[in-house]
């Protein structure tokens, strides 16, 4: 007997053949080869379990690796019906991911670990894992522009950068590589990391390089140089085209072009990045935050300093899954905590798709060597992996519950189909690597097929109809055959684009269909009338990018919006709802009143109202700073996951990086374009690292010819050209997508299908769309619900999140929040001496009240309050207005542009929080807080709350 999917593998709990033998296998070194739907949850779960049961092993003797909190949770609930051990015994055992593992580490030990790197600050229980990423490149836009003020030396490279975003995604990069800086240099000799190989340049240089058809046609680097210098600007030392690519007639690229390509001088470009990555390090832990990259690279740090605490937190058994997403730092950290050579990784290099999140698919497909190469890394000064690393075995799971031997096969074509005409694959090398899987069910009656039409979405519908209920395409259920309903079928995309396209589509024939995965929350309609509002609030120079919108939302012309927008007349109603939001005083009040207004009563509008009141709960946030972050998004494609379920019968609809994981008995793959599936992609950071050609610059700011400009950097280009374009994840994404199907497999593509597609053998039929309205019930209508995920560090809050926002919503007379920024920013720019005049009573009271301070005035102060709630660590983080200094005292202070008090024991809590925080600082100082009202100019002194009450406030 054989064990069914991993979902119903506990009802049926005898392993086959291959997944005994991992799980008798306790002790050595084992890389498991665990295709798609071969039970490995089942089978680790069952090794787990299995070793446990050992007399002197316990689990916290076992440190099991997985990617997900949900997949840690579902290995627990798993290896609870499967040993002596109960969930309250497992609650706390090291299975976990590599982020919360890092957590556990620092919080417990990693107090004084940034000194290693000789930054003078600590780690504490209080510090928050800050998960969210547009949240964090808001902070990172504060920080770059602070160290662009300080670094006069590293202008032209920054004006090079059209995004300084760009860098905190570099500084990610290398650290998933183990390239840390240090306050004087790099950290364990990393800075020759950045210098790039030059032996595998040339390598790689010579096989594309290499003359095609017997010598008789050019190489394919002199071909793809054929368009050298094209649409660029070189500085007048750059080569011409016939020098690069070799005299007319050549079939290759003169061989010295490989040398003078890969030398130049980069120490000014690499003593820029240590000074942005070293800052930003001491930035982000004195603002008491880590980022998921900051967490490991301080773990390794102590790990690799610290002999005594890496033995003591040694485990006897490591065990890591999907080992095909780690990054090379989580090797590495996997061994220093491997105390002896049990150690296993499975996983599947087919499925290694998460690159962007700095995977590194060679640590499976290369692992012998790649353990034998980081071991020695790490032991160059010490013993640091003391095990023996021979020898290796290797176990493969063929036998797969999922799918049909059908798709099976079929599915194998991906990994070699070319992504472009113009790649070339060897595909005899890569059918090598593959471990072929055998399916166990007990039909085979798929369907493979491909449609297409101009239409594609509406051909794609009609399909559906023509698949439901269709015994043609009948689905497996206990071992017999039934006909397939709508919650049979799953549209998987490259894309999300392509998926809120087909939702709209299917909308408006009533069409059964749901969405799970991640959405690009601002990228909606409702964030972008959002964004609309908050411009025209703003009134600044995007106000009529804001009016535009809003103006064509309400059904006018294009004309007739040139004209609103050339004379300011702004229809009445408009002129009234902006009065009626600039008196709100909170974002999420006007949020949810420009919501009201125009409608928005379910789905998305419910996930960005949460988002925002997530994003206000985590950072003290002004409106230009929310109207960047939903800028940021738009651009960047903030996702945020949600599920939406559209009744008991329903199409899901799924990107394909969402799916890995998952099954369903017929799946879709939409969207088979050219130029989306693989996307035709944008252009790479101005700055970039590979391991390859190290850390490099795109452009280059000079004034050669008398007038500065940014310029191209030829060397980039040619070095770009070099290394040969691979679609490999692309094809592995395709065949994760492929093996999600339990019964029948299809295709859709519009006008232009992709080489993918072509390349598959599969007919592709033109099917001519006709889609019949669905009736459905009310209970089919489409209902988001949104998961923000619980950090893996101490829960962070701001003093707003402890106050109750309808005090603001109960005022209608208010001078709004565009008034109050304005005076605040009077104030902030009065302390530091720039000049200003006030403009109106309120700033001419706040100079009155500032001119009669004696002691040092300090601006826009980051507070922060660590306090304990029910045992959990948490933080609650604001910004002081002002914080006066004497010898002997210290004033709070915080500017209130309130023409009532309605709010005053709302502001007691949040300047509760900055008495506490200060008063910690200043020790031997007394510490008072106080409000001053700017419109009547008076001061009123507050009574803190105690941090119980506080904490308190947190816990409700």
């Amino acid at each position: 007997m054989t064990p069914p999917t991993d979902e119903a593998a506990l009802a049926t709990p005898t392993p086959n053949e291959g997944q005994q033998e991992l799980i008798s296998s306790t002790d050595g070194l084992y890389l498991v080869d665990a295709g798609a739907g071969t039970g490995k949850t089942f089978t680790v779960t069952r090794r787990y379990a299995n070793i446990v049961a050992q007399d002197d092993i316990e689990p916290d003797d076992v440190l099991l690796i997985t990617f997900t909190r949900n997949a840690a949770t579902e290995m627990k609930d798993r290896i609870v019906a499967s040993c002596d051990y109960d969930m309250r015994a497992l609650n706390d055992a090291p299975i976990q991911t590599f982020h919360s593992l890092c957590n556990d580490i620092l919080d417990q030990h990693g107090f004084h670990a940034p000194s290693y790197l000789g930054i003078d600050d600590v780690i504490t229980g209080s510090t928050q894992v800050l998960e969210n990423e547009t949240i964090e490149r808001e902070y990172f836009r504060g920080y770059i522009g602070r160290f662009s003020d300080d670094h006069d030396e590293y202008a032209d490279l920054l004006r090079c950068l059209s995004d300084p975003t760009e860098l905190l995604d570099l500084i990610n990069n290398l650290a998933s590589k183990g390239i840390f800086p240090t306050s004087d240099d790099w950290y364990r000799d990393s800075r020759a990391a950045l210098e790039g190989n030059f032996d595998a340049f040339k390598a790689a240089f010579d096989e594309i390089n290499q003359p095609r058809n017997g010598g008789r046609k050019q190489s394919k680097l002199r071909s793809s140089l054929g368009g050298y210098g094209k649409n660029k600007c070189y500085l007048p030392d750059a080569p011409d085209r016939n020098e690069v690519r070799g005299e007319y007639g050549s079939k290759s690229v003169p061989e010295d072009v490989a040398e003078r390509v890969f030398t130049e001088n980069r120490d000014h470009l690499i003593e820029f990045i240590h000074d942005v990555y070293f800052e930003y390090l001491e930035f982000a832990l004195g603002r008491n935050y880590l980022n998921f990259s900051f967490l490991q690279l301080f773990a390794f740090v102590l790990c690799c300093e610290d002999d005594a605490l890496r033995e003591s937190l040694a485990f006897e058994y490591v065990m890591i899954d999907e080992f095909q997403d780690s990054s090379e730092i989580q090797f590495k950290l996997a061994l220093f905590l491997s105390g002896t050579n049990n150690f296993c990784v499975v996983g599947d290099w087919k499925q290694s798709i998460y690159s962007f999140q700095y995977a590194a698919v060679e640590n499976i497909t290369d692992f012998e060597s790649r353990l034998k190469r980081f071991a020695g890394e790490l032991n160059d000064d010490a013993d640091r992996v003391s095990f023996p690393l021979e020898p290796v075995t290797r176990i493969e799971l063929e036998q797969n519950y999922r799918s049909t031997q059908s798709i099976l096969d079929f599915s194998e074509n991906a990994l070699t189909a070319p992504g472009s005409s113009r790649e070339s694959i060897d595909q005899e090398s890569i059918l090598e690597q593959i471990v072929s899987l055998f399916s166990n069910t007990d039909q085979d009656h798929s369907r493979i097929e491909a449609i297409q039409h101009a239409d594609e979405h509406e051909a794609l519908l009609t399909k559906i109809q023509e698949i439901v209920g269709n015994d043609e395409y009948a689905v497996e259920e206990d071992g017999e055959l039934r006909p397939p309903t709508y919650g049979d079928i799953a549209v998987l995309t490259r894309t999300r684009d392509y998926g809120r396209e087909l939702l709209s589509t299917a909308e408006t024939y009533k069409f059964p269909i749901a969405y799970e995965g991640g959405i690009e929350l601002f990228r909606t309609d409702q964030a972008k009338l959002l964004l609309a509002w908050l411009r025209i609030l703003e009134n600044g120079s995007a106000a009529n990018r804001g009016w535009a919108v809003v103006l064509e939302r309400a059904g006018y012309t294009l004309d007739e919006i040139d004209y609103i927008l050339d004379h300011e007349r702004y229809p009445d109603a408009m002129q009234e709802f902006r009065s009626e939001l600039n008196a709100l005083e909170t974002h999420t009040a006007v949020t949810r009143r420009v919501f009201d207004r125009y409608g928005y009563d379910g789905a998305t509008p419910d996930v960005i109202l949460t988002t925002i009141q997530s994003l206000h709960s985590s950072t003290t946030m002004t409106r230009g700073g929310l109207i960047r972050i939903i800028e940021d998004g738009i651009e960047n494609g903030y996702t945020q996951d949600v599920q939406a379920a559209a009744g008991v019968d329903a199409v899901t609809v799924q990107t394909i990086h969402s799916v890995k994981g998952l099954e369903h008995p017929i799946v879709i793959l939409g969207n088979m374009n050219s130029r989306a599936f693989p996307p035709s992609g944008g252009s790479s950071g101005t700055i970039t690292y590979s391991e390859t050609t190290g850390l490099r610059q795109r452009k280059c700011y000079d004034d050669t010819h008398g007038d500065p400009h940014i310029y191209d950097n030829w060397r980039a280009d040619v070095l770009r050209r070099c290394q040969p374009t691979e679609y490999d994840e692309e094809r592995r994404l395709l065949y994760v997508a492929m093996t999600r199907a339990e019964d029948h497999l299809l295709f859709a593509a519009g006008e232009e299908p992709n080489t993918f597609l072509e390349k598959l053998p599969v007919e592709i039929d033109v099917l001519e769309p006709d889609v019949s309205p669905v009736d459905r019930d009310e209970t089919s209508r489409t209902q988001f619900s949104v998961d923000i995920p619980a950090s893996p560090g101490p829960d962070g809050y701001s003093p707003h999140s402890l106050m109750d926002d309808s005090v603001y919503e109960e005022v209608s007379a208010g001078r709004g929040t565009d008034f109050g920024s304005q005076v605040h920013t009077f104030a902030e720019e009065y302390v530091l001496g720039k000049g200003v005049t006030p403009d109106n009573d309120d700033e001419r009271h706040v100079k009155t009240f500032l001119d009669e301070l004696s002691g040092e005035l300090r601006v826009e102060e980051q507070a922060y309050l660590p306090l304990e709630v029910d045992g959990e660590h948490v933080t609650i983080s604001g910004i002081v207005d002002l914080v006066h200094v004497t010898d002997d005292a210290v004033e709070i202070v915080d500017f209130k542009t309130d023409l009532s008090r309605h709010a005053e024991s709302e502001y007691r809590i949040q300047l509760s929080v900055y008495y506490h925080a200060l008063d910690e600082w200043f020790r031997d100082h007394a510490v008072s807080a106080s409000l001053f009202y700017t419109a009547e100019g008076t001061r009123v002194e507050i009574d803190p709350l105690s941090e119980a009450e506080l904490a308190r406030l947190t816990d409700s």
